[in-house]
């Protein structure tokens, strides 16, 4: 301790995936780091990176139709679904090089393989989802995506889903078997152990209440622990606190945290436990959203692996909660409006009315309308088999862009100041599925001067870094297979 702080090279703030992931890449590519991370509730991944609180699904764009838009004229643009591809590669390689290094044990109570499909219906949508498998089905990243119409054929695929359904219905479906089911909770414990073990400093029950930067550029890290406060100071900091990176970022007083706001996004799940039924489904079923949903609301039907258990889940339905966490506070949105966003802010809501009015529309659903949209995808569901589980809050960044004053975007952003001394991660999904390439990102901004010192280390971690894989099928070929076997995802 000097000058009454207690002083270390890096402080992590939450206990989510990010912070995880963000605090063993340091300490890998620099052991001598001084590494503390800070986190409220009593224990890690308690928020969004639950397994309750998200869709499990290693976000690879193989079945999310959100990621391949389709334009006026007929076009489907494959080029978010590609990219988003290459960045759970990434994540996979940094597990498998843990895994085989010894520091990630048992990747099966974390890792699953599950095909994951793509489902619609209707002659526009169906024309869509053919239109769609043309575009992907040559890319080396999409390789075995299979595309069918025939009844027969998606029954032998999803046999629940076809019980009870007309046999005249327009259905189509296509079907990667190199999907996968990732409980980012588990992994989340797992990485903070091997963090832990490398000599970081966790703790849990203790909340941030402030964050100012000091003279020399450092940062005052003040933190609450059974009512006793104590400061911190750090030259860089890393805020990934879900929902509540926003109103820390905003304490920070740094530039790029003027004209950002944020809009809470609430989610339910039917879940059903009973394994008899579970048992018919193998498979991450995505359709298409709603006209007016946000692309995080868009309809699946999973197979999920929690608590050593395989149950379905159904979803997500859309509400809205101002509480920037589930543990939250209902003034958090109130609170996160200041005199720099609060035009951004109003800006926002005149947009979106069209979200507003679903989002109030699915808060007023009720439970009888909820199996109907169930019924879409499992024709004989009944009612009495299905529970609600509430899912994680999400908070989506709205800012001033191109596109003009408060723009709500959906994914995942890095704000960090000039100077790299400072970051914050915002938003929702592909999130904890990208979490390696996002954290690669806070690096490349945050520590520029030891990144190319890093990078054939980096290399050696995740063999494909810095090249797309999509335009080397022989080196992805190699990696896929070498990354599938050490997770144990063989087909």
């Amino acid at each position: 301790m000097q000058n009454g702080l207690e002083k270390s090279d890096v402080i992590l703030i939450g206990g989510g995936i990010m912070s995880a992931t963000l605090g063993v890449l340091l300490k890998e590519l620099d052991p001598t780091k001084q590494i503390k991370m800070f986190e409220a509730l009593e224990e890690p991944a308690l928020e969004s990176s639950n397994a309750w609180n998200n869709a499990g699904t290693g976000h690879s764009a193989l079945c999310e139709l959100n990621y391949t838009p389709q334009d006026k004229a007929g076009n489907v643009d494959i080029t978010k679904a590609i990219r988003i591809n290459e960045q759970f590669q990434i994540s996979k390689q940094l597990w498998a090089y843990l895994v085989r290094t010894g520091k990630l044990k048992n990747p099966s109570q974390f890792i699953k393989a599950v095909p994951h499909l793509s489902f619609v219906q209707g002659d526009a949508n169906v024309d869509f989802l053919h239109k769609r498998y043309e575009a992907l089905k040559d890319n080396p990243l999409f390789k075995g995506i299979e595309y069918t119409e025939d009844h027969e054929k998606i029954k032998s695929w999803v046999p629940l889903m076809m019980e009870g359904r007309s046999s005249d219905e327009k259905i189509a479906l296509t079907k990667i078997d190199a999907g996968t089911d990732v409980n980012f909770g588990q992994l989340t414990k797992d990485l903070f152990e091997v963090l832990e073990q490398s000599g970081a400093e966790l703790n849990y029950n203790h909340k941030v209440t402030d964050i100012k930067q000091v003279e020399d550029g450092s940062w005052q890290v003040t933190v609450l622990h059974q009512g006793k406060k104590s400061v911190h100071n750090a030259k860089f900091v890393f805020i990934g606190a879900g929902g509540y990176s926003l109103p820390l970022l905003q304490k920070t007083g740094i530039k790029e945290s003027k004209h950002v706001g944020g809009f809470p996004v609430s989610g339910l799940f039917l879940v059903c436990k009973d394994e008899k039924i579970a048992n018919q489904h193998l498979a991450k079923v995505y359709g298409k959203a709603k006209v007016g949903a946000p692309p995080m609301s868009v309809p699946h039907l999973d197979t999920r692996y929690i608590d050593g258990k395989r149950a379905l889940l159904f979803g997500p339905y859309a509400g809205f909660s101002p509480k920037f966490l589930k543990t939250g506070s209902y003034l958090d949105l109130i609170k996160s409006v200041k005199p720099n966003n609060i035009i951004t802010m109003l800006a926002s809501g005149a947009k979106e009315m069209k979200l507003t009015q679903y989002l109030i529309s699915q808060v007023l659903q009720s439970n009888d309308k909820r199996i109907e949209e169930l019924r879409e995808f499992v024709p004989n569901a009944k009612a009495e088999d299905w529970e609600i589980v509430v899912a994680g809050q999400r908070v989506q960044v709205i800012k001033d862009t191109e596109k003009g004053r408060g723009t709500l975007q959906f994914g995942t952003e890095v704000i960090a100041n000039e100077a790299g001394t400072i970051a914050a991660l915002l938003g929702a999904s592909p999130g904890a599925s990208t979490a390696v390439h996002v954290m690669l990102d806070v690096m490349n901004k945050c520590f520029k001067s030891e990144m190319s010192k890093w990078t054939p280390q980096i290399q050696e971690m995740i063999p494909s870094y810095g090249k797309a894989l999509s335009e080397h099928p022989e080196l992805f070929e190699q990696i896929n297979k070498d990354v599938a076997k050490t997770l144990e995802i063989n087909e």
